[in-house]
């Protein structure tokens, strides 16, 4: 028997969503074939089959797993599950108000008011979706929160009754969406951390009229957050005349037979700026110190809609300009089709914001935690400008900008940076050669 443990995927998150079974529960699977689908709040990963052997799930699609987890198992020919009590770590000795409750059991608890006294009823340990559907009740309503004990998810270590928890016990006020983007999610209440009484412990009922983030966006908000609690940043803007710019990259879109615009052509201008300006891609050790950067690692944001994911060029300063548009071109494909991989959203030591919307004149980024500037780029504006035989005409112009953590980059960095970007992108040509 083989255990299919969930390994780790990235630093930024403790939990992930099992969204979907690849191969049936008790499907006979072959190495290499794909078992099942987990998602981080980034991007979603499959895990394949190291073996021949049954598959034997022991979570179902929409739970939540942790790192360490196992969520199945692989019996080799011939040999028998296990019962259910051993799978799902359950004890004589286990006390009765200590009932698991699968994510999606918790969901139709969550729909249709059905109160942890119901489901203690049922007499299992392990209680599943299934298990519920005969059972209904009036919606508990605030006055009336429903409280359940939930598996403790910890990396390395699989949940189960043994490590079960009471939410409303030790884990702080706890409330159920009233719409999630995976079954079983569970948001801190307003009140977390102080409160008592109903309004710091209630459910969320339909129609009251709260908004609850996708799962990617509570992501966005926790590096937001991060951010401004522990970076001092500032912000300098310069304007770029990006005439010729314009110019050389519908030239090379057409000989290079890649998609070029002033995203590809920045990223490439950025990844040169490393010798010169090691600061702006330094990863902070603490207030003090930073690590120098080996390589100009360049993130750069893409939203199409569903979502905002900041994907990363590598070696962007070594690297010929049709490779970093070949990049950003299967980067927005990616995000169309929910195709990003871990590795590539993971390395980034700086980011390039993109604001491509026509009325958008300026933006102050973010400094994403561990790195030390951020760049935003504008969508280009005609402007009137004088030219040097006195006459006047119009040029394409964008304001570029820089956030920065102050601790280790100041104005006069800021803006000699900015001016050396500002060369690169109105002396385009330099580096034309290049495939």
């Amino acid at each position: 028997m083989t255990e299919i443990r969930v390994p780790k995927l990235n630093n930024n998150d403790t939990v992930y969503l099992l969204v979907e079974w690849a191969a049936k529960d008790g499907q006979t699977v072959r190495a290499g074939e794909p078992l099942v689908v987990l998602e981080t709040s980034k991007a979603a990963e499959e895990l394949v089959a190291e073996e021949d052997g049954t598959l034997l799930c022991l979570l179902e699609a929409g739970a939540e797993c942790a790192p360490g987890q196992v969520i199945a198992r692989l019996l080799a020919d011939g040999e028998a599950p296990p019962s259910p009590a051993a799978e799902h770590g359950a004890s004589p000795a286990t006390p009765d108000h200590e009932v698991v409750v699968t994510a999606p059991a918790l969901r139709l608890m969550d729909e249709r008011g059905i109160s942890m006294d119901q489901v203690r009823a049922l007499g299992r340990k392990v209680v599943r979706r299934a298990d519920l559907e005969s059972l209904d009740a009036p919606w508990a309503g605030p006055g009336n929160p429903v409280s359940v004990t939930l598996p403790t998810i910890a990396p390395g270590r699989a949940s189960g009754p043994s490590a079960a928890r009471t939410a409303s016990r030790d884990s702080g006020p706890l409330s159920f969406p009233p719409d999630r983007d995976g079954p079983g999610l569970l948001v801190p209440s307003p009140d977390r951390g102080g409160g008592s009484g109903p309004a710091a412990s209630r459910t969320v009922p339909e129609g009251s009229g709260l908004i609850e983030p996708s799962r990617a966006q509570r992501r966005v908000a926790e590096v937001v957050e991060e951010s401004h609690r522990d970076i001092p940043s500032a912000f300098t803007v310069m304007r770029v005349d990006v005439t010729d710019a314009l110019g050389f990259a519908r030239q090379e879109t057409r000989r290079l037979r890649v998609l070029i615009g002033l995203p590809e052509l920045l990223v490439r201008a950025t990844g040169r700026m490393l010798d010169r300006f090691p600061l702006c891609f330094a990863t902070p050790v603490d207030g003090r110190r930073a690590r120098r950067a080996v390589s100009a690692e360049v993130g750069v944001t893409v939203d199409v809609g569903g979502g905002m994911f900041v994907p990363v060029v590598r070696d962007a300063g070594r690297r010929p300009l049709g490779e970093i548009a070949g990049d950003l071109t299967r980067f927005r494909r990616a995000a169309l089709d929910g195709t990003f991989r871990e590795q590539d959203l993971q390395g980034g030591n700086i980011m390039l914001t993109l604001h491509t919307d026509a009325a958008v004149v300026m933006a102050v980024p973010v400094v994403f935690p561990g790195q030390t500037c951020a760049l935003s780029l504008a969508a280009p504006r005609p402007e009137v400008v004088e030219t040097r035989d006195g006459g006047f005409a119009v040029r394409k112009v964008i304001l570029l900008g820089l956030a920065y953590d102050h601790r280790f980059v100041n104005g006069r960095d800021s803006a000699e940076f900015l001016g050396a970007l500002r060369t690169a992108l109105e002396s385009p040509g330099d580096g034309a050669s290049e495939r």
